[in-house]
């Protein structure tokens, strides 16, 4: 994809697989609501289950990318918010993020941001992307 560039400049520090700077040449982009854990009936998944809501994320992203006619390799932009403070379980929600069908989204300019509470009750995970139309 030439119209997108990911840079990594050698003065900062390594990352886990994301890029500290994305490059896209002007065109146009899809800025995504947050993507929740819920159903199309707008139920929570996965109540206190992290994994499941997670999956469920990946699975409603999924589906709005594909609405817009791209793939996550498209996504030049992510903010990742999970309800801990704890750094292993941000670490796993990264760790399952990026091995999911969704991986590629995240290894463009990321931020994943342990915070106190989201929208639903019970809601521990919500995605943040913008993707570059071709």
């Amino acid at each position: 994809m030439s119209d997108i560039t990911r840079i990594d400049p050698p003065e900062l520090h390594p990352t886990a697989g994301y890029a500290h700077i994305t490059v896209v040449e002007a065109g146009r982009t899809a800025h995504l609501a947050g993507q929740c854990p819920l159903d199309a009936d707008e139920e929570l998944v996965g109540a206190g289950d992290l994994d499941a809501q997670i999956d469920q994320v990946v699975a409603n992203a999924m589906t709005a990318l594909a609405a817009i006619g791209v793939g996550p390799e498209r996504v030049v932009r992510s903010v990742v918010h999970v309800v801990s403070d704890r750094s292993e379980v941000l670490g796993g929600a990264w760790r399952r993020l990026t091995a999911s069908p969704l991986g590629p989204a995240f290894g463009t300019a990321s931020t994943l941001l342990g915070v106190a509470a989201l929208g639903y009750s019970g809601q521990l995970v919500e995605v943040d992307l913008t993707a570059a139309l071709p």
